[in-house]
């Protein structure tokens, strides 16, 4: 069993904004997952780990193999799914990916060492915030960003340096279910760090010239920035 999350504890992911039948057609008429990405894929479903839906897993195989990015940055590593999803569809990339918790971090070793045939993804151990300044800047073609939703905009600022002008940034879970595009007190109160932090992630970005952006309306929404100049200005504003 595993104890990281709790059955109760994707209360959004669990509430797609697409229609239900539309959702359920993207995921049962595009190419299913085969071998070992099928298996981790039904392990994280039984054991209610938060891994990307297929609609998305569909995208990010179309992505992979257009960019073909040589490196790749992801904060978030859950057991490793999205990483070796990614290493799959593009065989020549450098994954670099972060996460903090001890349980996934234990999973996502096992998964590498038997499925990373290509030793293409380095797994660093931590704070996101501690392991970033020590990446090498302007470096990385595409970030995925799958972690704690209200610190994307904490991320973000060292995220950009870390990215090539031209370079791609995709956030993970943005519309939380619909919650975004309520009144604040409308959302349920445990909610409402992680919508303040999404609130202040669409003012930096979403009209920024410095960046080139796509909201996405696929499983619980994407965040798509194009970095358009070397020093992005987020003018973010004071908590």
């Amino acid at each position: 069993m595993v104890e990281s999350y709790s059955k109760n504890a994707n209360h959004n992911m669990r509430r797609p904004i697409v229609k239900e039948e539309i959702v359920d057609f993207m995921r049962t008429r595009q190419a299913q997952n085969t071998g070992f990405l099928k298996e981790l894929e039904d392990f994280a479903r039984q054991e209610n780990i938060p891994v990307i839906p297929h609609e998305t897993v569909a995208y990010f195989r179309l992505l992979m193999q257009t960019l073909q990015p040589e490196r790749i940055l992801e904060i978030g590593t859950a057991i490793g799914f999205s990483a070796l999803l990614m290493a799959e569809n593009s065989p020549h990339s450098q994954i670099t990916t972060i996460d903090r918790n001890e349980e996934m971090i234990g999973f996502a070793k096992e998964n590498f060492a038997k499925f990373d045939s290509r030793k293409q993804i380095e797994l660093l151990e931590g704070e996101a915030m501690d392991l970033l300044p020590d990446l090498p800047d302007d470096s990385y073609d595409f970030v995925f960003m799958d972690s704690a939703k209200s610190k994307y905009i904490v991320f973000l600022p060292e995220v950009l340096k870390k990215v090539k002008v031209g370079g791609l940034v995709v956030l993970d879970d943005i519309f939380q279910g619909g919650d975004v595009a309520k009144d604040i007190m409308e959302v349920r109160r445990g909610q409402r760090t992680i919508y303040r932090g999404l609130q202040r992630l669409f003012d930096a970005t979403l009209d920024n010239p410095d960046l080139t952006a796509s909201l996405i309306s696929m499983s619980d929404g994407l965040l798509m920035l194009r970095k358009n100049v070397e020093n992005v200005d987020l003018k973010l504003a004071e908590n």
